[in-house]
């Protein structure tokens, strides 16, 4: 459990002090190589960069506090975070995962498939008996989930897949990008591994690449993500993983004053005449409303969609017409977004084509609903 609330630990990066300085603000070590003394020995606890560093250690101990883990890695990317965990999965084994997800992950779970004999269900996430039929007890070996879903924000119950999981002899596994850990807590919910695609609200600034996992306990499969990163070299340059911790110092008041904003935007668009459905988890009408209100516990995030009428040109057309919202890929960052998702995931996607997501930044939330008005008008 953490000492402190997560405000606060942001906010003063893990209570850092410079022993030798005195600096409130953490050094950069950009150093790849550590010297040895005259027995040979390691000066410090350091070797060489590709197997750890000082500046990761920041940024590492101040995920693992956040999400109230054993241990963090940082990788190089969010997708260098996400293929060392299923690199852990052995041949004849088996994977669950939502059948609609992050695309770059969902693309290199069937490549493994294919490539490797391993087994893979993708589950409907609006079935409640989904997740349990797709898992093939004694053989399933991880089960990941999203929660909200990306881009539908569909709500997953953690403690119960959690519950289902372990039932089956699988671990957990829960890409908690969207929602981070201002508003939930996976592992105290029951999930043995934590990602986060750190490029998004825990930079929240569109200037770094990078990925996170942390961990429940410090078990054999752990051992083995971070013998992958050692070998595979997926870490993350010393300046960027800098970047990253100056940015998770804000997340909590950058996220909050996101998740407001999104809850006002889908609150006003919520029957509009020219959009069929406004997917927030923050709304009453939303599905899975009583689970977010159960498992976010700090606000519903600063992601929404809204399913336009008119199909899929009508919905680009919305998009280019927006003035604030920037027709953009990624999200969580200051900024706001749009973007017709359908047409980046390409042929395999299973979004809906009049689907545009909306990223909801940081602005006054005036001018984007203002702007969101004059491009329906």
């Amino acid at each position: 459990m953490r000492k402190h609330s997560a405000r606060t630990i942001l906010a003063q990066a893990g209570h850092f002090i410079d022993s030798v300085t005195g600096a409130v603000t953490p050094p950069i070590h950009p150093s790849t190589t550590f010297a040895r003394g005259d027995d040979y020995e390691l000066i410090g606890d350091y070797s060489y960069s590709r197997y750890q560093n000082p500046t990761y250690d920041q940024v590492e101990h101040l995920a693992a506090d956040l999400d109230g883990g054993a241990e963090a890695r940082l990788f190089s990317s969010g997708m260098a975070a996400i293929t060392a965990i299923f690199e852990t999965v052995n041949i004849g084994q088996h994977i669950v995962a939502p059948t609609i997800m992050y695309h770059g992950a969902q693309d290199w779970l069937r490549r493994i498939a294919e490539k490797r004999e391993i087994g893979l269900t993708f589950f409907n996430t609006t079935d409640p008996h989904a997740l349990r039929q797709a898992i093939k007890p004694g053989k399933t070996d991880i089960v990941w989930i999203e929660t909200p879903v990306n881009p539908t924000w569909d709500v997953i119950d953690i403690a119960e897949a959690a519950a289902v999981a372990h039932d089956a002899g699988a671990v957990l596994g829960v890409d908690c990008t969207v929602s981070t850990p201002i508003t939930t807590q996976p592992l105290e919910l029951g999930a043995d591994l934590v990602f986060h695609s750190a490029t998004k609200y825990l930079n929240g600034h569109s200037d770094v690449t990078a990925g996170i996992l942390v961990t429940r306990e410090t078990d054999q499969r752990w051992d083995e993500i971070k013998f992958i990163r050692k070998h595979v070299g997926g870490v993350l340059g010393a300046f960027e993983s800098w970047l990253l911790l100056r940015g998770m110092r804000t997340l909590s008041i950058r996220f909050e004053r996101a998740s407001s904003n999104a809850l006002k935007i889908a609150q006003y668009l919520e029957g509009h005449p020219k959009i069929d459905t406004v997917l927030y988890p923050g709304l009453e009408s939303h599905p899975g409303h009583e689970i977010a209100k159960r498992q976010m516990t700090n606000g519903f995030g600063g992601m929404l969609s809204l399913c336009i009428k008119g199909g899929a040109t009508e919905a680009k057309a919305v998009a280019t017409r927006l003035k604030l919202f920037v027709p953009a890929t990624s999200l969580g960052g200051v900024e706001s977004l749009v973007e017709h998702r359908a047409s980046v995931e390409g042929p395999l996607s299973q979004v809906q084509p009049n689907l545009l997501r909306l990223s909801v930044g940081i602005e006054d939330v005036n001018d984007l609903i203002a702007d969101l008005k004059q491009a329906f008008d």
